[in-house]
């Protein structure tokens, strides 16, 4: 016998609407599981999270107005029951770590099998933590290749929670303005926050912050 709640109330948190809607038709065939809401950003992820109280939310990392990484630390600050399984495109160890250091009791990657989603929350709701075989792959083949890669400094030890939030909108392509009205704050607090990010990470153009942002995991190409 287990003690996971039946039905599991689960939110589903993806930008791309062709894998939320695969991620619905396959959960829906779960007897035990009931997908209670659906938000297209790590933003309303979060107010679902205080709204519809899942059990359970499958986070995509690389959401847009706010990633994953950031979207799990703000969920498991404040309700930290909720247990939070993230989806990624990429394995890679920094994102990894950055998602389970936020929160996150599980990772897969976008590809994996139906199988192994539904183990993924399972043993979230039981408790345990859920790494797919080919994320632990690339942990330690990342840990033992030790690349110079690797030795940049992350966003996440360099950077505040605010300007980590700022220079993700700022790589997908807002304004200072449009940056100040999304996050309510005033238009120089933004400018500040924007003139703070480039000193500590010397950079001087927006071309090269949306570089680091990508590489960081604060957003996507896409």
């Amino acid at each position: 016998m287990n003690d996971r709640p039946n039905p599991i109330r689960i939110v589903i948190a993806e930008d791309h609407t062709m894998m939320r809607d695969g991620l619905r038709s396959l959960i829906r065939k779960e007897e035990d599981m009931l997908i209670v809401g659906e938000a297209e950003n790590g933003a309303q992820a979060v107010e679902y999270a205080r709204k519809l109280g899942p059990h359970l939310m499958i986070l995509d990392i690389g959401m847009p107005d706010l990633n994953g990484i950031e979207a799990t630390r703000m969920i498991h600050r404040d309700f930290p029951h909720i247990r939070i399984v993230g989806l990624s495109m990429y394995a890679d160890r920094s994102l990894v770590g950055e998602m389970l250091k936020a929160g996150a009791c599980g990772y897969l990657p976008k590809d994996c099998a139906y199988d192994e989603l539904i183990e993924a929350i399972h043993q979230a709701m039981d408790g345990k933590n859920y790494l797919s075989p080919e994320v632990t792959h690339g942990l330690v083949d990342g840990f033992v290749r030790n690349t110079a890669e690797s030795a940049e400094e992350s966003a996440f030890s360099v950077l505040s929670d605010r300007e980590r939030q700022v220079l993700q909108l700022l790589a997908e392509g807002n304004s200072t303005k449009e940056i100040a009205a999304s996050l309510g704050v005033s238009v120089r607090t933004a400018e500040t926050h924007r003139r703070n990010i480039m000193d500590k990470l010397d950079m001087r153009s927006v071309a090269e912050l949306t570089k680091y942002a990508i590489r960081s995991g604060l957003t996507t190409l896409d």
